[in-house]
């Protein structure tokens, strides 16, 4: 209940929905009943089974009768006098207008009672979505390294689905099925108390068989949506990886790993089909069988000597117990169907409720400028108890370029992450002009970063708002001359669109050295005092690598420079070059002093010259 609450509580402002559905809803029912309460009167007046006086005295309105009995005697009165005066086909006439304008008014309400539903459905929903994928932004990267991407995209499209299918389309349900059946069964009072009472034990009876059905039914929901994400997840890694498919002619192989996977959704799919579709025709089959007990009690007491039940009354109560029937059975129907929405809640709370292990202090202030110098002391950092960094001490002054290089797993991208807090450290201290950047702004520290990765990261958009990423106001003049200087801008212009020519997922319609230039003009873009820079010119023809790292060249002048190396040709002249082994710092120095030293630098430069 409380995770439905959660759910009903993206509707708010509630008085936007509620009010006006309530007072619909309420209306449609009651004018679907006018319909069938005047059976009675039509029988009792037409075919006259009172006598006159009889007939009187049901018409008469009596000092401290109910309202319902007061309608109805002020009813007889109208039909009674269009009978008199009118002769009994314009009595059917008459009731037939009533009837097709009750039956008008209560589709009108029933109509205007789901717009309103339909309203709150489409705005909870998108609510819902833009708060999963908001919570899901905010997020740090160890989360994402740590979840199939398949299953949390898979939580925001099939389980939000679910939950708009289920938990919000029930709430009609929940609240018109048991408001009609109040109603109805206030009727059944008014007509006959002792077939009501034992009417009474039906839903009850109903009610406890179903739940043993919904207790089962939540178990295999979690299962399904589980076994969902992981269908997604796997389309998402073979259309990704479709040219290593190809290559390593696995097509057979992913297709069983897939068609296993759909099989085992397939089975958790039947046994809930089994389950769920068990509550609609078992509460179909309770209500026939207590309509053909109410035949057997209601007929005796139309028989009976005491009278205590009119035959055009019992055929009437019938006729409206039948229609309690069918809200009985949507439901039951409807709170199987919840604990499939509730199972989504639960998957799609996880995140909203995942808190971000990187957030800014109690008092985080923004970084107003960076003037001096970034210093790592006694840093260290630890994945899952495991050991990354160790006592890194370093020291990057305004305006320097420095090296990390070293065989892969030295641990060269953690301390480059730890410096816009990618991630953060485990012991020591990062800071900037003497200010600890754990007490920085996070947006106002990685505002003056600039950060070009070894994977060109671009956005199936024009080639313009990618270089002018995160820009939505930028100037095409400025576009251009930052694409001037990444030497893109001869390429970009060979293209029919020029700069709004679409890069396709992943910039997919350009060349690796195309995609890197991109890149590099949108960190000029930015323009910012540090740059975090992961050579990507090891996978590019030697045209391409020259006019990349041309274009970095460019880029570094005048800022101050945090370059990940792997061909170490590229970082000769940087100012001070860090080697790092097995999370540790083992050298420092320039080129040639590194050289000269004989040590894991001038291994690794041998072993590449090789």
């Amino acid at each position: 209940m409380k995770t439905y609450l959660r759910i009903l509580s993206f509707a708010k402002p509630y008085h936007r929905y509620f009010p006006q559905y309530v007072l619909f809803a309420l209306f449609a029912i009651l004018f679907s009943l006018v319909n069938l309460a005047l059976i009675e009167p039509l029988f009792t007046v037409i075919f006259e089974t009172k006598t006159p006086e009889e007939l009187g005295a049901m018409a008469k309105v009596s000092e401290g009768s109910s309202t319902l009995s007061s309608i109805k005697a002020l009813f007889y009165q109208k039909l009674i006098d269009v009978r008199d005066t009118y002769g009994k086909s314009s009595v059917l006439i008459y009731v037939s207008l009533v009837v097709a304008i009750s039956a008008f008014l209560s589709n009108l309400f029933t109509y205007l009672s789901n717009v309103i539903i339909g309203y709150m459905r489409s705005d909870l929903i998108n609510k819902l979505r833009n708060k999963v994928f908001h919570s899901a932004t905010r997020l740090h990267l160890g989360f994402f390294a740590g979840e199939r991407k398949g299953d949390i995209i898979s939580r925001m499209t099939n389980d939000v689905q679910e939950i708009e299918v289920t938990l919000v389309s029930s709430v009609k349900v929940l609240f018109r099925e048991p408001a009609t059946i109040i109603v109805y069964l206030v009727f059944l009072f008014a007509t006959s108390v002792e077939l009501t009472l034992f009417t009474l034990v039906f839903f009850p009876v109903m009610a406890t068989l179903i739940s043993e059905v919904v207790k089962r039914l939540k178990k295999k929901a979690v299962l399904s949506q589980e076994s969902l994400g992981r269908i997604v997840n796997l389309m998402d890694e073979v259309f990704g990886g479709m040219r290593i498919i190809k290559a390593f002619n696995a097509s057979n192989y992913v297709n069983d790993i897939f068609e296993e996977e759909t099989h085992r959704y397939k089975k958790i799919s039947m046994s809930m089909a089994r389950k769920n579709e068990l509550a609609s025709p078992f509460s179909q089959f309770l209500g026939i069988l207590v309509v053909a007990t109410l035949l057997v009690v209601g007929g005796k007491l139309v028989l009976g000597e005491s009278a205590g039940l009119e035959a055009e009354a019992l055929f009437t109560y019938i006729i409206v117990f039948s229609q309690v029937l069918n809200p009985a059975k949507s439901l039951s129907q409807s709170i199987s169907n919840i604990q499939r929405g509730l199972a989504s809640a639960e998957r799609i709370f996880k995140i909203i409720d995942e808190k971000p292990a990187i957030t800014n202090a109690e008092n985080a202030k923004p970084l107003k400028g960076f003037t001096h110098e970034i210093r790592f002391e006694s840093v260290g950092f630890q994945y899952d108890k495991t050991p990354v960094l160790e006592d890194i001490n370093l020291s990057i002054t305004k305006g320097q370029t420095v090296a990390l290089v070293g065989s892969s797993g030295a641990g060269k991208s953690t301390l480059a992450d730890l410096l816009p807090r990618f991630q953060d450290v485990t012991t020591g201290t990062i800071t900037i002009d003497g200010v600890p950047i754990k007490s920085i702004d996070i947006t106002s520290l990685r505002h003056h970063m600039g950060i070009v990765a070894q994977e060109s990261i671009l956005f199936n958009d024009t080639i313009a708002k990618n270089i002018a990423f995160a820009m939505p106001n930028a100037k095409i003049e400025d576009i251009i001359a930052a694409a001037k200087i990444a030497n893109a801008h001869e390429f970009i212009l060979s293209f029919e669109d020029g700069y709004d020519t679409f890069v396709g997922e992943r910039g997919s319609k350009l060349s690796g050295g195309q995609r890197q230039r991109i890149s590099i003009a949108r960190a000029i873009m930015k323009n910012p005092p540090i740059l975090i820079l992961d050579e990507a010119t090891s996978a590019l023809d030697t045209e391409s690598e020259k006019l990349v790292q041309d274009a970095l060249s460019k880029l570094m002048k005048s800022r101050t420079s945090l370059v990940i190396a792997h061909r170490l040709s590229t970082v000769q002249h940087a100012d001070c070059i860090v080697v790092m082994d097995k999370g540790q710092i083992v050298e420092k120095g320039t080129h040639s002093e590194l050289i000269g030293k004989k040590g894991v630098y001038h291994k690794l430069t041998h072993m590449q010259s090789l």
